[in-house]
C-alpha cells in the first residue's frame, strides 16, 4: 500500500493450479504485503475481468489489478495470449503484468518480453524458496513499485 491510499492493492492472480494459487496467497497473507488477492483459474476468466466483461462489469466489486501474476499453461485462453490482449489495449497496456511460470524455455520468456511482459519468473519447486520469491515480489510490485494514480 502506499501512503496516499489506504484501499489495498488488487493483485489479480491468474493461476489453474490450485496449489500453487494457495501458496501464493498463502504467503502474501503472512508478509502483509498488503493487498486484495483475486484468484482466477482460467484465461478468458481473466480477460473478462480485466476488460470488465461478463460477471465482472461491476467496478465496486471487481476494480481493475495494479499488478498481474500471470502462468502460461492456462484453459480456454493461454497466458500469452491473455498478456498480449493486456498489452495491446490502450486502457490496460501500463498494468504490470509479471509471468510466474514453470517454463523456464528461451521461446516462452521471448515470446513473454515480445508482448511486453514486465517480468519473467520459473517458478521454484522448493517451497522455502517459492515463499521466498512471492514474498519478494510482493513487496516489489504491490509496495515499493511505484503505480501511477496511487
Amino acid at each position: 500500500m502506499t501512503e496516499e491510499s489506504t484501499e489495498p492493492l488488487v493483485l489479480l492472480l491468474v493461476e489453474d493450479n490450485d496449489a500453487h494459487a494457495e501458496m501464493v496467497m498463502r504467503s502474501f497473507s503472512q508478509h502483509d504485503v498488503g493487498s486484495r488477492i483475486v484468484h482466477l483459474s482460467d484465461g478468458q476468466k481473466a480477460l473478462d475481468y480485466v476488460f470488465r466483461k461478463g460477471e465482472y462489469v461491476d467496478t465496486k466489486r471487481y476494480p481493475r489489478p495494479h499488478c498481474i501474476l500471470l502462468d502460461l499453461r492456462l484453459p480456454r485462453v493461454d497466458g500469452i495470449e491473455v498478456l498480449r490482449r493486456i498489452k495491446s489495449d490502450e486502457t490496460t497496456r501500463k498494468t504490470p503484468v509479471v509471468v510466474m511460470t514453470t517454463s523456464a524455455a528461451d521461446k516462452d520468456i521471448a515470446r513473454a518480453y515480445e508482448y511486453n511482459a514486465n517480468s519473467y519468473v520459473v517458478k521454484p519447486m522448493d517451497f522455502d524458496r517459492f515463499e521466498t520469491l512471492m514474498r519478494d515480489l510482493g513487496f516489489y510490485w504491490l509496495t515499493w513499485n511505484q503505480i501511477p494514480g496511487r
